[in-house]
C-alpha cells in the first residue's frame, strides 16, 4: 500500500468537507498521461487500501497489455482508537494514510489497451471506491 516516506506530522486535523471539498477541483482534472481514466464526480476520502485494491482490479482486466497511472497519492494520516476504549484519553494512533479528492480530480489513467477494456477495467475499479466516478478520455 501506498504511505508517505516522512510526514511533518504525525497526525492531522480532519478537514472540513462540506466547506472545503464541495468546490471543483482545479489541478489533475484533465487526462494528462494515458488515453483513458476514471474522474471523481463526488469529493471524499480514499484509502490507501482501497487505492490499492481499484489499481490490481485494473491490472488484472487489462492482462499483460496497457500501463496504468495513480493521478492520486494518500499523504493524510487517519486515527482510529483501539476497540472498546472509552470515551476521552487522547486522540487515537495513526491506522494508514488517505487522499482527500475533490470533484472532477482524475483518479487513474491507462493506456495501451482499447476504449473497450479500459472502460471495463476502470468500471470494476471504480466499484471499489467511495466516491461516485465518471470515465473520461483523452480529447485529442
Amino acid at each position: 500500500m501506498l504511505i508517505p516516506k516522512k510526514v511533518k506530522y504525525r497526525k492531522v486535523h480532519r478537514k472540513r468537507d462540506a466547506i472545503q471539498q464541495r468546490h471543483a477541483a482545479t489541478r489533475g482534472v484533465t487526462v494528462a498521461f494515458g488515453a483513458f481514466g476514471v474522474k471523481s464526480i463526488e469529493p471524499g476520502r480514499i484509502r490507501s487500501n482501497q487505492i490499492e485494491a481499484a489499481r490490481r482490479t485494473i491490472s488484472r482486466a487489462m492482462g499483460k497489455g496497457g500501463r496504468i497511472w495513480i493521478r492520486i497519492f494518500p499523504d493524510r494520516p487517519y486515527t482510529q482508537k483501539a476497540a472498546e476504549v472509552g470515551m476521552g484519553k487522547g486522540k487515537g494512533d495513526v491506522e494508514a494514510y488517505e487522499a482527500h479528492v475533490q470533484p472532477g480530480r482524475v483518479l487513474f489513467e491507462v493506456d495501451g489497451v482499447t476504449e473497450a477494456v479500459a472502460r471495463e477495467a476502470l468500471r470494476k475499479a471504480g466499484a471499489k471506491l467511495p466516491v461516485k466516478v465518471r470515465f473520461v478520455a483523452r480529447h485529442a
